[in-house]
């Protein structure tokens, strides 16, 4: 995310989803990875200063890196993993972090309305374009929910089909379905 684009998105930090800041991107030269294991598969955390820039999910088959992921630094990003192991634990419902997603003036106002969806519920895809301001928009939506570089954290995973099912997810329609389960407290 541009810092022009973070300062469009200023609101988001007071009052969006209490504790997730969206905020402008660290240097490319700082990244650093850390790999958290996890229920689903070993996740990917890219960030630098306490700043998650990406979530690579196990089974996401795009490639944002082909040259390999950031050097690894298992101290970097230390909080972001506790949360995230936290979450998995069932003891965690939201997250209080630093976020700096790359993507369009589109892209990120979608990230932000997902981030509003609560712990345990879903919204459809024409939800979330109607919040966003065009509720036409849902195959638009689809697509900057597809590109949300920092998945699960901001929670493209509890949107789902018109008709009520579960449609497109990163990591695999299996990993979506474990991560409402666990929402739900099925899991």
């Amino acid at each position: 995310m541009t810092t022009e684009i973070a300062a469009q998105h200023d609101h988001l930090s007071d009052g969006v989803r209490p504790g997730l800041r969206f905020v402008p991107a660290p240097p490319a030269s700082d990244l650093r990875s850390t790999v958290v294991t996890t229920p689903i598969g070993d996740v990917v955390l890219i960030g630098a200063n306490d700043v998650l820039v990406e979530l690579e999910l196990p089974g996401d088959s795009r490639v944002r890196h082909p040259e390999g992921h950031p050097g690894r630094d298992d101290a970097a990003l230390v909080d972001a993993a506790a949360q995230l192991s936290e979450y998995f634990s069932g003891t965690r419902r939201s997250f209080d972090l630093a976020v700096a997603p790359q993507g369009t003036e589109f892209q990120t106002t979608v990230w932000a309305t997902l981030a509003e969806i609560p712990y345990g519920t879903t919204a459809t895809y024409g939800e979330v374009a109607a919040k966003v301001g065009n509720a036409k928009a849902s195959r638009a939506v689809g697509m900057a929910n597809n590109r949300n570089p920092i998945a699960l954290i901001i929670p493209c995973h509890r949107v789902i089909g018109a008709s009520g099912k579960l449609v497109g997810y990163g990591g695999g329609l299996p990993a979506k379905e474990f991560l409402l389960n666990l929402e739900r407290g099925d899991a």
